[in-house]
């Protein structure tokens, strides 16, 4: 399957410093491959119910069909590599990537898709920018991706960290911006629960 990139950019405003190293990030991908870009700010999710032990409605969900969830799950499915690009909020990620990824539950009850078997063997990548200068405080984003994608299991290629607080700041981060260059060059590994033996 030739590539294809998904960027789910969860940020509260357009064009901050976590969207700006992801795409800095993105421009060393070869020209070939492909790139979707949806800001999740521009197709807002209902919030999510979980219906799986509800008696009174069937465990299974219809696919959904021409709205943002649908479009969301399409363009999920249609992906090779999916990054998501949330700054750091409150230590974990956006508001609105934590949404989109409860949807993957959804999905999961979707028997036509076979959504966790789709999603097997591809891989989750993170882009987030912080405002503190100890990387350590973004462990519970980077284990709320890294736990996700050994659920499937998905391939993890880590989080390009990058440090910035008002717009533009990281581009003043010249190790974030050099991580940048090779960022996408790995071969991911399959991820694992931190339980998990190798």
């Amino acid at each position: 399957m030739t590539r294809s990139f998904l960027f789910v950019v969860g940020s509260a405003r357009r064009e901050g410093n976590t969207e700006i190293l992801a795409r800095k990030a993105a421009e060393q991908l070869p020209a070939e491959v492909e790139q979707r870009w949806i800001h999740l700010a521009d197709h807002p999710l209902p919030d999510f119910e979980d219906l799986r032990h509800d008696a009174t409605r069937p465990r299974a969900r219809p696919r959904p069909e021409g709205d943002q969830e649908a479009l969301l799950l399409d363009a999920t499915l249609a992906a090779t590599d999916i990054v998501i690009v949330s700054p750091l909020y409150w230590y974990s990620v956006s508001a609105t990537v934590k949404r989109y990824l409860d949807y993957w539950d959804a999905w999961l009850e979707t028997p036509e898709i076979a959504f966790q078997e789709s999603l097997k063997d591809r891989t989750l990548w993170g882009v987030t920018a912080l405002a503190h200068s100890e990387e350590e405080v973004a462990e519970p984003l980077i284990g709320t991706l890294n736990h996700t994608a050994a659920f499937f299991p998905m391939r993890f290629g880590g989080v390009l960290l990058g440090n910035g607080s008002r717009p533009g700041n990281v581009l003043d981060d010249e190790q974030a911006l050099l991580r940048a260059k090779t960022f996408f060059a790995q071969e991911p590994p399959l991820a694992r629960y931190p339980y998990d033996k190798a």
